[in-house]
C-alpha cells in the first residue's frame, strides 16, 4: 500500500532548510494554499487564517522578527525562502482545538508543496512574533483581528541543492492493542 502517490509523498517530504532566489509561481503559491483550506479543522469551522508574503520588504521584516525571538540577530529562521506562509488562529481560550487545527493546516500544505516539487520547511516562534505590538501592526494590516495567535509557518520555494534522506523510523513508535 505505501506505494499509494499520497503515503510515497508522506514518506519522501523532507524539510528543506537551502532555497534558491527565486520566486515560485503564482499557480504554485495558489495551489499550496489552497490545499491548506482543505486541512481538518474541529467542527469543521475552518477558523484559522493563512497569510503568505511574498514582498521582499515584508519577508525581511519576519526574518528579523524571527531571528530577534530566536536570540539570532543576524540568523535566516526560514533560511533564505522568497515566500513565507503564515498560519493564525483563534485563541486557544476561545476555540479549544485552534493549535491543532492551524497545524493540521500547516502539514497539508507541506506535502502539498511537496508534491507539486517545492520545498518547505515548518518555523516556529510565530506565537511570540505576532504577540509583540510589531506583529500586531502587521495582523491588523492584513485585515486579521489581533487576538489570533500565530501557530507557525512554512518557508516555502525551490530548493537549492539536495534534501536529506530519511531518519531511520524508531521501532517503537506505534503499537496496536
Amino acid at each position: 500500500m505505501m506505494n499509494n502517490e499520497i503515503l510515497k509523498g508522506i514518506k519522501e517530504r523532507r524539510s528543506a532548510r537551502k532555497y534558491k532566489d527565486q520566486q515560485i509561481t503564482a499557480e504554485e503559491l495558489q495551489t499550496v494554499l489552497e490545499a491548506g483550506t482543505y486541512a481538518p479543522s474541529g467542527r469543521g469551522l475552518q477558523a484559522s487564517r493563512i497569510v503568505a508574503v511574498q514582498d521582499p520588504e515584508t519577508v525581511a521584516k519576519l526574518v528579523k522578527m524571527n531571528a530577534a525571538v530566536l536570540g539570532t540577530p543576524d540568523a535566516n529562521p526560514y533560511y533564505g525562502a522568497p515566500t513565507i506562509v503564515l498560519v493564525f488562529s483563534p485563541d486557544p481560550a476561545d476555540r479549544l482545538t485552534a493549535v491543532e487545527d492551524g497545524s493540521c493546516v500547516l502539514a497539508t500544505m507541506m506535502l502539498a508543496a511537496h508534491s507539486i516539487g517545492l520545498g518547505s520547511c515548518w518555523i516556529h516562534r510565530e506565537r511570540e512574533m505576532f504577540e509583540a505590538e510589531e506583529g500586531k501592526a502587521l495582523m491588523r494590516e492584513w485585515g486579521l483581528d489581533d487576538t489570533m495567535i500565530g501557530v507557525g509557518s512554512i518557508a516555502l520555494g525551490y530548493v537549492e541543492g539536495k534534501l536529506p534522506g530519511p531518519f531511520p523510523r524508531k521501532k517503537d513508535y506505534y503499537r496496536i492493542v
